[in-house]
């Protein structure tokens, strides 16, 4: 999936009466973070008793350690500090610096974390080594000492067994006698056992490729082989070195791996192969075990993502059904929200079916008992079930698509779902295995992360990280310049509404006219207007000092706002979603403090593509551009995101070309900047460097920064830097600001 350039801070804001200091760029990206403490992975100890989570150092707020707050006590503590057990530089593998490219995770120390099911251990990678925190004795153990690097390390249900990977094969660890169990044997080279592919990962958020039984008997798998997708040399430049990768990149419209799920026996390690079809050509998009321990459930999606089918393999009987199928003339969103019950009767799905997100409760015979949720708004996913209640917990927008909340509703009677957040923030929340508390992080678009802990009633309890700002908080000599963006609506060439967001210059005074930054996204499985804090913010708020006017729109084709509203994009990009764009600067022509003469765009990976698109179709509109890590032509992307959208290039030929960038590319006449990693492995540097090729050939002006060494996200406190100066430099000097 195309990513938006983000860097982890979240902001905390409150009055003071401290005047406040200058914002500058070197102080947004330096120690201490703005963020203050800024907790993250938040989990529940399966008891109860405590609330985990990785908190950044304040002398390096990307080095990160494991805290607990201790319910009983009312305190927080660390609990593994991640330097003393490795001080030195972090060595990964390559396949590890890949699948934390894919997570969207940058730092060092402890990154990931497990809890056992009887909550006396926690389980941690290190520098390419598995660590056992014991929470008695307050204690790490190392468990793996090897040269090879472990991976996707979990417990197993029972906490009998630690899982993880090694050089591409399946192991278990069993904690008592310290034996290691081969759970697969072929792996190396082109057959990866237990691990996701590269589009698993990156575009259907699969990240890993083994699932335990419940009863720890037996362990479900699968088995890549990756030798029909085409290898590519691929380079990554670097300061001082260029390395050259024979990368497997299934590029849109060719082969992807040749997948298999397999389920190998703990005790003698025999395995079974589920039969997946003859047709060969399809995406294994998720793998759960139901309550049954013996029956795997597999979500089968075909090539086209029009049909995606849940099946029911029975592990002893080795019979399969199909337990309920989902089409669309479109493409069929994936998710996570498959819940089976503890009744072995039923399970909670998610479907679009009406047109918007919703729960649906069925039988495990697949017989459809009833819809749970319905309404002209989506559910975001299930958060947790209370049986004995017959609640189902879930976060969902059924007040506002700008903001996120947890909701109860019945799940055998028809009700109304009942909110338990408070409106005007938005919540991301972690409801208890028990379903009696949930963990609030709460923000708003100028308030800060909060974290509480509260009663499924929404009653609060205490507080868990509260972050308060006062007189030493990092931020507060910044607070008092800070913007309240204005938020409102426009509507789309088809009726829909379109939700803006507006940051207004420090500087306003009447008649004064001002330039604008369009900040765009635009596409698919993202969201930009909400009222949540975004780290990104701060910048904006820099530029807004500085008296540029910011402004961000969400388009056809972005998320949270139901099919019809994602759909318009089917079968060619880069149409409609510029058309709304436009829209927004119809409307930001229209405001007496906009200089119409004076307005830019800014986009990062889609956005960055958003860019040059409107530069390119739209440039009465756009006066100049930046570019970020830009898809150019969509025959060079993945095949399970480019497909989903596009089609596949031998039915959708026409719109493959009018999709890319290349065909309108000589229209530019302002000014443009185009940025890249020059690592990239997701979105390849090829896509800049074949559109740098078109402009200098056609004698068309533009510049350039290119980044050695850095990724999609180019990360780092130094890279993000010099790169917001480079951006800001851009339209200062073409605005005359």
């Amino acid at each position: 999936m195309l990513a938006s350039l983000t860097f982890s801070l979240p902001l905390l804001l409150n009055s003071t009466g401290i005047a406040a200091k200058p914002l500058t760029l070197e102080r947004i990206f330096d120690d201490p973070s703005l963020a203050g403490k800024a907790p993250v992975k938040l989990k529940f100890s399966p008891d109860g008793k405590r609330v985990t989570y990785l908190q950044g150092k304040v002398d390096d707020y990307n080095r990160y350690d494991l805290w607990e707050y201790n319910l009983k006590d009312k305190s927080n503590r660390l609990l593994v500090d991640s330097a003393a057990l490795f001080s030195g530089p972090e060595t990964l593998s390559n396949e590890e610096k890949a699948r934390r490219e894919r997570q969207r995770v940058f730092g060092r120390g402890i990154l990931e974390y497990k809890w056992s099911t009887d909550g006396k251990a926690l389980l941690f990678p290190l520098n390419g080594d598995l660590y056992h925190y014991q929470v008695s004795t307050g204690k790490s153990k190392k468990l793996t000492n090897t040269e090879a690097f472990e991976t996707d390390a979990r417990f197993s249900p029972k906490g009998n067994y630690v899982s993880f990977i090694r050089e591409q094969n399946l192991y278990a660890l069993e904690l008592a006698s310290g034996k290691e169990i081969a759970l697969s044997t072929d792996g190396g080279g082109v057959i990866k056992n237990g691990m996701a592919e590269f589009v698993a990962q990156e575009e259907m958020s699969r990240m890993t490729g083994y699932w335990w039984a419940g009863d720890e008997s037996k362990v479900a798998f699968t088995r890549i082989d990756e030798s029909p997708v085409e290898e590519a040399i691929r380079n990554e430049i670097y300061a001082d070195e260029v390395k050259l990768f024979n990368q497997r990149y299934p590029f849109t419209g060719t082969n992807n791996v040749k997948i298999a799920l397999g389920v190998v026996n703990i005790n003698d390690q025999q395995v079974d192969w589920v039969d997946l079809g003859k047709d060969q050509d399809i995406y294994l998009a998720r793998a759960k075990w139901l309550k049954d321990n013996k029956t795997l459930s597999y979500q089968w999606q075909n090539r086209s993502q029009q049909a995606l089918e849940l099946r029911f393999y029975d592990s002893k009987t080795k019979k399969q059904s199909v337990a309920l199928t989902e089409r669309s003339d479109t493409w069929v969103n994936l998710h996570f929200d498959l819940r089976f019950l503890n009744d072995k009767k039923h399970f909670i799905w998610a479907s679009e079916r009406d047109g918007y997100k919703h729960l649906y409760l069925y039988r495990t015979n697949g017989q459809l008992v009833r819809q749970i949720t319905q309404g002209e708004w989506i559910v975001d996913s299930i958060k947790g079930i209370d049986e004995q209640k017959g609640l189902v917990y879930f976060a969902g927008r059924a007040d506002t698509p700008l903001e996120q909340h947890l909701y109860s509703v019945s799940i055998f009677k028809d009700s109304n779902a009942k909110r338990v957040t408070q409106l005007g923030s938005y919540h991301k929340v972690v409801v208890a295995k028990d379903a009696q508390t949930f963990i609030d992080n709460s923000s708003a678009v100028n308030k800060p992360n909060s974290v509480a802990l509260r009663k499924v009633n929404g009653e609060f309890i205490t507080w868990l990280e509260q972050n308060p700002l006062n007189k030493n908080h990092p931020l507060t000599p910044y607070l008092s310049d800070l913007a309240e963006p204005e938020y409102g609506t426009i509507k789309a060439q088809d009726g829909q509404t379109l939700h803006y967001r507006i940051f207004k210059p420090a500087n306003m005074k009447k008649g004064k006219k001002h330039p604008v930054m369009v900040n765009v996204y635009g596409g698919p499985h993202a969201q930009r207007v909400t009222n949540s804090w975004r780290s990104k913010n701060l910048y904006f708020q820099y530029m807004a000092q500085r008296g540029y006017v910011i402004f961000q729109l969400d388009n056809r084709g972005s998320y949270n706002r139901g099919k019809a509203f994602e759909a318009p994009i089917y079968k060619h990009l880069g149409e409609v979603e510029v058309a709304d764009q436009i829209k927004g600067v119809e409307f930001l022509r229209t405001l007496d403090y906009v200089d119409s003469t004076r307005i830019g765009i800014y986009g990062h990976s889609y956005g960055g593509y958003m860019a040059l698109m409107a530069m390119f179709k739209a440039g009465d509109y756009f006066q100049a551009g930046v570019s970020g890590a830009p898809v150019t032509d969509w025959a060079l992307y993945d095949t399970h995101y480019t497909e989903r959208y596009l089609g596949h290039p031998k039915t959708n030929a026409v719109g493959y070309e009018q999709s890319a960038v290349f065909p309108f590319a000589d229209n530019l006449n302002g000014p443009l900047m185009v940025y890249h990693g020059m690592a990239d492995d997701n979105v390849l540097f090829t896509h800049a460097t074949k559109l740098f090729k078109q402009l200098q050939d056609n004698a068309k002006p533009f510049e350039m920064m290119t980044y050695p060494g850095s990724k999609h996200s180019l990360r780092g406190k130094k890279v993000q830097t010099h790169l917001h100066q480079t951006i800001t430099n851009f339209f200062n000097r073409h605005f005359d600001m």
